[in-house]
Parts: C-alpha cells; sequence; structure tokens
C-alpha cells in the first residue's frame, strides 16, 4: 500500500517520567515518588515497617550487651564462692575489674545505637 505523501509520519510518546511517577501511589508528592520519612509521618504499613526495624535492631544490641553482661558477672558468685578465703580478692575484681570491661560495653552499645539512628536517618532522608 502506497502511502499519500501528505501524510506524515508521527512518533507517539507517553507522558514525561516525572509525571508518570508522581500520578501512582495513593498520593501524590512532589517528587515523584514517596518518600520514607512521609510513610512514617503517615503511619502507613511501610513506615510502621520502618519503625519496627530501627526498634528490631535497637532491641538486637540492647539484648547483646544484657548477654555479655550476664556472662561476664553471672558467674562471679561461684568463683568467690570457690575461692571463701580470698575476701580482698573480692573487692578488688569487684572494685577494679569490673569497671574497665562495663565502660568498654557501655561504649559500643552507645556506638552502636548511634550509628543504628544515624544509619535510619539517612534511610529516611534518601541522602
Amino acid at each position: 500500500m502506497p502511502q499519500d505523501p501528505t501524510e506524515r509520519r508521527v512518533v507517539v510518546t507517553g507522558p514525561p517520567r516525572h509525571a508518570r511517577l508522581r500520578s501512582r501511589g495513593r498520593y501524590p508528592h512532589s517528587s515523584g515518588y514517596y518518600r520514607p520519612r512521609t510513610e512514617i509521618d503517615e503511619q502507613t504499613t511501610l513506615g510502621h515497617t520502618y519503625v519496627r526495624s530501627l526498634m528490631r535492631i535497637q532491641l538486637r544490641a540492647g539484648l547483646t550487651v544484657c548477654a555479655v553482661l550476664a556472662l561476664l558477672i553471672g558467674p562471679l558468685p561461684l568463683v568467690f564462692a570457690a575461692a571463701p578465703d580470698a575476701r580482698r580478692l573480692e573487692w578488688a575484681v569487684l572494685g577494679f575489674g569490673l569497671y574497665p570491661p562495663l565502660v568498654l560495653l557501655a561504649r559500643w552499645y552507645v556506638r552502636r545505637a548511634e550509628r543504628n539512628e544515624r544509619d535510619f536517618v539517612r534511610l529516611v532522608e534518601d541522602r
């Protein structure tokens, strides 16, 4: 079939990509997609999942600290019962021996919690 010389070939394209993305989703958003901060503010299921993931990570860090503390302090009564004549050793261990590990454990926990929160903020703010 010969084409009529007066007919012109037309290129069909869709709407611009940013307009298509804006039309998707439940609520329109100026940047074209939902940011996690919006999901959290609107308390959607996805926002709830983001917050639960942060809480789960923080809980895991806290339980790790509790487990290490239990392993560090738990056997001390058994050690002290095994050596009843070592009263000075007990005071030395309780007075000086426990503080460095406790300080290191506390420092680890604070750094871990701050890193978890920093990662969460990066996720929420899309940096």
